[in-house]
């Protein structure tokens, strides 16, 4: 099985593929993890291009995968490569409120994470608009030729329906 899960920041694309990786025993994969460089000094330093299409090479190279992130432009091949692509459009009061929490947490050393600033954060929510307003449009066309295997989450209702299948 392959799976692919897009959505903004704070949608539940990491929640849900736990919890999918779980249920099916299959390996997920946080497409952050090869965006950025884990083991930079500060904040928000890319991984090279090279570095991290060969990283996502090795991913889609196995035989099953949960792939999760907010990227499209870079990651053809796993929309191409999925039996499923599950779309997180979740309402903005909801993922604005997970990112407040999920940074003050990690602020807190309650929960692990990238080192975020105030500056950080308040930015990711700004992106968060223009992901819901331009790129989630831009994701939407090039997913028009996968339309068989699309499925579109727009509330914590249908996705607890999904996990509870």
């Amino acid at each position: 099985m392959k799976v692919h899960i897009i959505g903004c920041s704070g949608s539940g694309k990491t929640y849900l593929a736990k919890l999918l990786s779980a249920k099916y025993n299959i390996p997920h994969f946080d497409l952050d993890d090869i965006q950025w460089h884990q083991n930079a000094v500060g904040y928000g330093v890319k991984m090279p291009v090279e570095k991290r299409n060969a990283l996502l090479q090795q991913i889609l190279l196995k035989e099953d995968w949960i792939i999760e992130g907010v990227y499209y432009a870079w990651v053809q091949q796993c929309f191409q490569d999925a039996d499923i692509i599950y779309v997180l459009d979740m309402p903005k009061y909801l993922y604005k409120s997970r990112i407040l929490k999920r940074s003050a947490k990690r602020l807190l050393g309650l929960e692990n994470g990238k080192k975020e600033t105030l500056r950080s954060v308040y930015n990711l929510l700004k992106w968060t608009d223009t992901f819901q307003k331009n790129n989630l449009k831009e994701i939407k066309r090039i997913l028009e030729k996968y339309k068989a295997k699309v499925v579109w989450i727009t509330s914590k209702k249908e996705l607890s329906e999904l996990i509870n299948e």
